[in-house]
C-alpha cells in the first residue's frame, strides 16, 4: 500500500497502490496501477475521489492517519468508473452519509444507478464554484473524457489541478511524483493511457485544452487519478496531450499479423524488409506474443498500419479480428492501411482485412496481397516488393 503523502501545505495523496493487477479490463498492466484520491484540509474538509471497492480498507486507513473520517465535510466525485468510485457507499457510511457528495449532473445520474443505497448527491455546474473556507474549488466539466460524467476539480489558491482521468497512468511506482522515476518509463505510460483510453475522445481533448487555455489557469500541479503527480512541470504533459491529440504521425509502419505454419510470419518479415529498405522504421509484431494495448501504443504515432492474417474457416483468424475490433473502437487517425495474408484454398482474410481498414478510413494502399500456401521465390519478392511500396507511400504522405 502506498503511505499518505503531503503533496503541498495540508493536501494529501490518500490513495492506495494496485501492484498485482496485470489486466485492466483488457489493458495490459505490467506496471500495476494507483487509485489516488486526495485530502484537502480546510475549514470544510474534502475528499476527492475514492477508490476501487477491494482497497476501501487501505483508503479509510490512510484517513485516519490524518483526521477521523467522520470530520471529512465534503466528498468530491470526479468520475464515477468504478475503480474511483467503488468505495464511495463504504467510505460515506464512515463519514457520514448525509454529507454532500459533490458531482457533475450525469455524476449523479451515474452514482445513484451504482449503488441502491441513497447518499446526498450534489450536482455541480461546468465552471460552478464551492467554498472550504481558505481555500476555493472551481468545477471543469470533461464530458466524455472518457465517460459522461467526468469533471476536472480545481484548487485554486494552490493552482492544483485534480483531473480524474486525464493525464494518467497504469503506474504503481515507486515514483509518487513525474521528478523522482524513469522519465522515459513515466512518458511511455503516459503515452500507452492515452493510446489505449483516451484516443477516441482526441477532438474533445483538443476542444478541452483550448478552453482551459483561455481561461489562462495557472497550474502548478497536475493530480491524476492513477499513477504519478505532476509537480516539475505539468505543462509538459499537457503539451503532450495537446500533440497526441491531433493525431501525430511519425515515419513509421506497424506491422500487425498472426500465423498458423508461419506462411504470414514470413509474408510480415519480408513486408517489413521492403518497408525498412525504403528509410521507414518497420515494426513486425506477433499478436499472440503481443498484447493489444501494447500493440496500440506502437499503433499510435505510426504512418501506417500493415495487418496480416491467415484465412480460417473463411474468416479471419480470430487473434487478428480481436486486434482489429480494438482498433476500431478506438479510431485512430492519419493512417494508411494495407492487407496481407496467407491461405491454402480460399484466401477471404485480406479482403475482410481491408474492408475493416475501410470502414477505420484508413488511406488504402490497394486491395491486399494473398499469398498460397508457402511464400518462396517470386511469392517472396512480391511481399518484399509490396513493402516497399508502403513505404514509398509512408515518405510520400510524410513529404520526406
Amino acid at each position: 500500500m502506498k503511505q499518505p503523502l503531503e503533496i503541498a501545505k495540508d493536501i494529501y495523496q490518500v490513495g492506495v497502490a494496485d501492484w498485482n493487477i496485470r489486466d485492466f479490463h483488457g489493458y495490459s498492466t505490467h506496471r500495476g496501477t494507483t487509485y489516488n484520491a486526495f485530502l484537502i484540509l480546510d475549514d470544510k474538509i474534502t475528499l476527492v475521489d475514492t477508490v476501487k471497492h477491494d482497497f476501501t480498507d487501505q483508503l479509510l486507513s490512510n484517513i485516519s492517519r490524518i483526521v477521523d473520517p467522520k470530520n471529512i465535510d465534503y466528498v468530491v466525485s470526479n468520475h464515477t468508473e468504478m475503480d474511483h468510485s467503488g468505495s464511495l457507499p463504504r467510505v460515506m457510511h464512515a463519514i457520514g452519509e448525509d454529507k454532500p457528495v459533490f458531482c457533475s449532473k450525469m455524476g449523479v445520474k451515474n452514482l445513484s444507478s451504482h449503488f441502491e443505497r441513497k447518499l446526498n448527491y450534489q450536482a455541480v455546474k461546468d465552471l460552478g464554484e464551492l467554498s472550504l473556507g481558505r481555500k476555493k474549488l472551481t468545477f471543469l466539466e470533461t464530458r466524455m473524457i472518457h465517460w459522461p460524467d467526468s469533471m476536472f476539480t480545481y484548487l485554486n489558491e494552490d493552482r492544483i489541478l485534480f483531473s480524474s482521468d486525464g493525464f494518467g497512468q497504469h503506474y504503481a511506482g515507486p515514483a509518487r511524483f513525474d521528478d523522482e522515476g524513469d522519465d522515459h518509463e513515466i512518458m511511455y505510460q503516459a503515452r500507452k493511457y492515452y493510446a489505449n483510453i483516451l484516443l477516441l475522445y482526441s477532438p474533445l481533448i483538443a476542444r478541452l485544452l483550448e478552453k482551459v487555455g483561455a481561461m489562462g489557469l495557472p497550474i502548478d500541479m497536475i493530480c491524476p487519478d492513477h499513477g504519478v503527480i505532476w509537480r516539475k512541470d505539468p505543462g509538459r504533459i499537457i503539451e503532450a496531450y495537446s500533440r497526441w491529440s491531433q493525431g501525430p504521425t511519425e515515419n513509421k509502419a506497424v506491422v500487425v499479423y498472426d500465423t498458423m505454419w508461419k506462411s504470414t510470419k514470413v509474408m510480415a518479415e519480408a513486408i517489413a524488409d521492403g518497408i525498412a529498405a525504403q528509410g521507414v522504421t518497420a515494426l513486425p509484431v506477433h499478436i499472440r506474443s503481443s498484447d493489444r494495448s501494447e500493440i496500440m501504443t506502437e499503433i499510435f504515432d505510426a504512418k501506417a498500419v500493415v495487418v496480416g492474417s491467415p484465412t480460417l474457416n473463411n474468416q479471419l483468424f480470430p487473434s487478428v479480428a480481436d486486434v482489429l475490433s480494438y482498433m476500431k473502437g478506438l479510431k485512430p487517425m492519419h493512417k494508411i492501411g494495407a492487407a496481407f495474408g496467407s491461405y491454402g484454398w480460399s484466401g477471404e482474410a485480406v479482403k475482410l482485412i481491408t474492408r475493416e481498414l475501410e470502414e477505420m478510413k484508413f488511406e488504402l494502399l490497394d486491395e491486399g496481397l494473398k499469398v498460397q500456401y508457402v511464400p518462396n521465390g517470386d511469392k517472396l519478392k512480391s511481399c518484399f516488393d509490396y513493402g516497399q511500396n508502403i513505404g514509398r507511400k509512408v515518405k510520400a504522405a510524410l513529404g520526406a
